[in-house]
C-alpha cells in the first residue's frame, strides 16, 4: 500500500520488529494502535519524466485481462483459510480469490497479482501486530491494508461490522476488502483516459498509491519511483497470477 518502505528497507527494519515481538510474545498479544495512513497520501506520488509504455514490460495485465471473475458455487469454499505462518504462497488462497473476486465484480488475476506484490514481509499474525505496535501506521492482513482505508472501504458491505485487526487471522476478510476497494477505484476511473495504462495496472496504481494519484496517472502524469517499481512487481507477477488460478 502506500507509503511503504523498499525492499530493503523492510529488511532492515523487519530485525527490530523480531526483537519487539519477542517482548510482545513473552508479555502477552499486543493491542491495536491508532490510525494509519490515509488513502491518496502515498509517497509514490506523480513525478517527471516520461511513463514507460505498459506493452514494453513482459507479462503486463492486458486490457481484456480486466473482465470480471464469474463466481459460482463449485467456486466457492466451504471453509475459511488458515493465516499464513511468516512467508507462503498467495496460490493457497485461490478459491477464495476466486470468490471475493467474483463477488465485487474485479479481476481474479488482479487480485491474485496485488497478493504476490504485498506478500514481500511476513505475514504472521504475531508479527504483524508487534510490527504494529512498534509502527502504528503500518498496515495488516495478506493484502497489507491501511486502518482508514479498510474502514473506508468495508462501509455498507456485508463485513462492515468486521474490525481492521481481524485482517491478520482472517486471509478471507483480506481479500474480499482487497477485492472490494479494487471495486472501489475503478468506480471512480473515467470512462476514457489519457495515460498509457491499462485499467489493471491503474487499478494496481491506485491500490499502492491511492485514488487521487491514479487519477493523475490516468491524466498522462508519470508515476514516482516507488510506484513504478509496483507496477513492475505486478508485471513479473502476472503470469505466476494467472497459473495460481489455473488460467
Amino acid at each position: 500500500m502506500a507509503g511503504r518502505r523498499t525492499r530493503w528497507g523492510w529488511l532492515a527494519l523487519v530485525v527490530a520488529a523480531v526483537v519487539v515481538w519477542g517482548v510482545v510474545v513473552r508479555g502477552g498479544h499486543a493491542s491495536s494502535g491508532a490510525g494509519a495512513t490515509p488513502p491518496g497520501s502515498a509517497s509514490g506520488s506523480p513525478s517527471g519524466g516520461a511513463p514507460s509504455p505498459a506493452s514494453s514490460a513482459p507479462a503486463s495485465p492486458s486490457s481484456a485481462s480486466s473482465a470480471p471473475a464469474t463466481s459460482s458455487t463449485s467456486q466457492r469454499p466451504t471453509s475459511k483459510p488458515s493465516p499464513p505462518s511468516g512467508s507462503y504462497d498467495p496460490a493457497d488462497y485461490a478459491p477464495w480469490v476466486r470468490t471475493r473476486a467474483g463477488q465485487a465484480g474485479v479481476s481474479a488475476r488482479l487480485v491474485m497479482a496485488i497478493l504476490y506484490n504485498e506478500a514481500y514481509k511476513p505475514h504472521d499474525p504475531s508479527l504483524e501486530r508487534a510490527w504494529q505496535r512498534y509502527k502504528p501506521d503500518a498496515a495488516f492482513g495478506v493484502a497489507n491494508m491501511h486502518r482508514a482505508t479498510y474502514d473506508e472501504t468495508r462501509r455498507g458491505r456485508d463485513f462492515a461490522g468486521r474490525s481492521w485487526d481481524e485482517l491478520p487471522d482472517d486471509p478471507d476478510l483480506a481479500i474480499e476488502a482487497e477485492a472490494w476497494h479494487l471495486h472501489d477505484l475503478a468506480a471512480q476511473l473515467p470512462a476514457h483516459w489519457s495515460g498509457p495504462y491499462t485499467r489493471d495496472e491503474l487499478l494496481a496504481l491506485g491500490y499502492n498509491t491511492g485514488a487521487g494519484n491514479m487519477l493523475a496517472f490516468a491524466r498522462g502524469a508519470s508515476p514516482g519511483s516507488q510506484a513504478r517499481s509496483y507496477l513492475d512487481r505486478l508485471h513479473a507477477n502476472w503470469d505466476k497470477a494467472g497459473r495460481a488460478l489455473g488460467a
